[in-house]
């Protein structure tokens, strides 16, 4: 589906960014992947390249002013048709909003917000250059719209939400689509467990926790012209359901 075409995908080195690296690569795209975990992203270049794909890992630290300008760096010159901004930091459950040290909250908002608008638009100022109708994908959630208890991360996710969809209105007439993807509950991005027991889990009508394969497909749909080239301006939310519960049980009699 990919064949030919480069997609330049942030927080590759694991979970939903790594799924979505490695589908992309499965439909013959050419990929550079970039993350702060060198180790990881080394063991995802050697996976693609022994599957017959090519590869490209960046190092590089998008929680600080200068790391989406180190990512811009390393293309050396190559346009992505695509690019998924799925970069984000881990959560601390204890951060709430009285709790949230000042350097927590900047990472957060850098990397997700700051780095994301300031690396998409560079992108996209280059494929509007090449004359390409390329793709920018961001990996939102479904607290960009409900609380999470956490301010920098439903703030920077809401944040995102919107800036994707002012990309998409000014971005449209060049043929280039913005949208976004609300993954629901994933273990091993936000949060992780075992527990059946779990309160989200419970909530979810499809009855299981999301894996990166669930994020995967949806997210390639989103960034093939062939199955999405009418969509722009929008996130789709593949949640299992969750989205679908308040948050009050029901009584049980």
């Amino acid at each position: 589906m990919f064949k030919g075409e480069l997609a330049l995908v942030t927080g590759a080195s694991s979970n939903i960014g790594r799924g979505v690296a490695a589908a992309l690569a499965g439909e013959g795209a050419e990929l550079i992947v970039t993350d702060i975990d060198h180790e990881r992203l080394q063991t995802l270049q050697a996976e693609v390249e022994q599957a017959g794909g090519t590869c490209r890992a960046v190092v590089a630290d998008l929680s600080t002013p200068s790391g989406w300008k180190d990512v811009l760096a390393a293309l050396e010159g190559q346009v992505p048709d695509m690019l998924v901004h799925s970069a984000c930091p881990g959560r601390n459950e204890a951060d709430l909003i009285m709790e949230v040290s000042e350097e927590t909250y900047d990472a957060m908002v850098n990397t997700n917000a700051r780095s994301g608008f300031l690396l998409a638009r560079a992108v996209a100022n280059q494929m509007k250059d090449a004359g390409k109708a390329g793709r920018i994908l961001f990996m939102t959630s479904l607290h960009a719209h409900t609380p999470r208890n956490l301010p920098h991360y439903s703030g920077s996710k809401a944040a995102m939400t919107m800036i994707m969809k002012e990309m998409a209105r000014q971005l449209g007439p060049f043929g280039i689509r913005v949208n976004a993807l609300a993954p629901g509950a994933v273990p091993g991005g936000g949060f992780a467990t075992s527990e059946d027991s779990f309160q989200p889990k419970r909530k979810i009508p499809l009855g299981r926790f999301g894996t990166p394969e669930d994020i995967a497909g949806p997210a390639l749909a989103l960034l093939s012209d062939r199955f999405s080239g009418y969509v722009t301006g929008t996130t789709v939310v593949v949640d299992g359901g969750l989205q679908l519960f308040s948050w009050i049980d029901a009584p049980e009699a």
